[in-house]
């Protein structure tokens, strides 16, 4: 993506509508192709000054708590699609309000709120989430599958009598993965959990599917759905999250300041810690424009936060020509799993956020101040 950047304000997010656009559209042709519905992962991105593009393609969100689920119902206006660990009594009237779909992750919790699911005036069609025990993903922190895990109902712990009020079942095991590992999952999927379906209206493949990635087998997607939903009448929801978002925006951020300590040092106006939290909890390395890894080009820094944290490093790259104060740099794929996760640690202010629109004009659309700290304290 590339942008005039000399006039942005930094650090800043910049999501890219045209980027945008592009991952909206492959997304809606799986739609187009295999009958699916794919709603958006509000976990993933919820940059909603964009939610109207969004909503000319997707159904509605999903959400993970009271307030994405308020978002996504007043932001967005289509379905509103919610699942959490578990529910707190003190929100649950509140989240009625805004719910299409309410999927439970125990048999406990679906006892405990069918009966204020029943007395409410609107439609909810609720779930269960089960766990097919089976693991494609390799990082353990994002594998919902793991041993132990807290996320779904196990074969072992199903409970078939209870299913009165149930209209589908949601499972999630991916993450950052292709269509080969769907298949897998649902092999394994249909022979614990298939004899379950008959009378279901619904099944949620989850997220975690990369299908914007360049090498993302999109056919073999559509087969899957298009053969599943041969063999069981069901609507199929997708709900990715990155999908949406993959490279769709950049951080821009600027050197402050460059010191030496057996190798050069740029400490810019940006945070790993605060302002891209992945980058240490993956953790992985973003890319920069025009930089390469170290050595690779005559000039190599490591690049630094601007926290206390000794760890708020985001790595060690190479550039063409030597940085200097002010000079301006461009992390790449910074919409998803940004502006989400970030953070004020240390007091430091959150980047802003602006749109490049299809005429390739940039906008700033929210800048943050000590406000924004201070609220968020006592």
């Amino acid at each position: 993506m590339k942008m005039d950047i000399r006039d942005i304000p930094t650090p800043c997010y910049v999501v890219d509508e045209g980027a945008l656009e592009r991952n909206l559209r492959v997304l809606d042709s799986v739609q187009r192709r295999s009958g699916c519905k794919i709603i958006m992962a509000l976990k993933g991105f919820a940059m909603f000054s964009v939610f109207p593009l969004i909503r000319e393609y997707l159904h509605g969100v999903t959400a993970s708590s009271l307030d994405e689920a308020r978002l996504g119902f007043e932001e967005f206006g289509r379905e509103v699609h919610v699942f959490a660990p578990a529910y707190k009594d003190s929100e649950f009237e509140e989240l009625l309000r805004y719910s299409n779909h309410i999927v439970f992750n125990s048999f406990s919790q679906w006892s405990r709120f069918k009966p204020l699911i029943s007395a409410t005036d609107t439609k909810i069609s609720c779930g269960i989430r089960v766990n097919p025990e089976h693991s494609e993903v390799k990082v353990p922190i994002y594998d919902p599958c793991g041993p132990f895990s807290r996320l779904g109902v196990t074969l072992a712990h199903f409970e078939e009598e209870n299913l009165e009020g149930i209209s589908g079942l949601h499972f999630h095991n991916l993450c950052e993965l292709n269509a080969d590992s769907l298949a897998r999952t649902l092999s394994v999927f249909e022979e614990k959990f298939g004899k379950f379906l008959e009378g279901m209206q619904w099944v949620n493949f989850g997220g975690g599917h990369h299908i914007t990635r360049k090498d993302y087998d999109v056919d073999l997607l559509c087969e899957l759905i298009v053969d599943f939903k041969k063999r069981y009448p069901v609507e199929i929801y997708l709900e990715p999250g990155e999908a949406i978002a993959l490279h769709t925006g950049v951080l821009v951020a600027s050197v402050l300041d460059i010191v030496h300590n057996e190798m050069d040092i740029a400490i810019l106006d940006t945070s790993a810690a605060a302002h891209m939290p992945d980058v240490l909890e993956m953790p992985y390395r973003p890319e920069i424009d025009g930089a390469g890894k170290a050595g690779e080009f005559p000039h190599t820094y490591r690049l630094g936060g601007m926290t206390c944290l000794a760890g708020d490093i985001i790595g060690d790259y190479s550039f063409p020509e030597p940085l200097s104060i002010g000079s301006k740099i461009v992390l790449m794929d910074m919409a998803h799993y940004t502006m989400v996760k970030n953070n004020t640690f240390n007091g430091v202010r959150l980047p802003s956020i602006a749109v490049r629109d299809r005429q390739e004009n940039i906008r700033i659309v929210r800048r943050f101040g000590y406000e924004d700290y201070r609220n968020r304290l006592s």
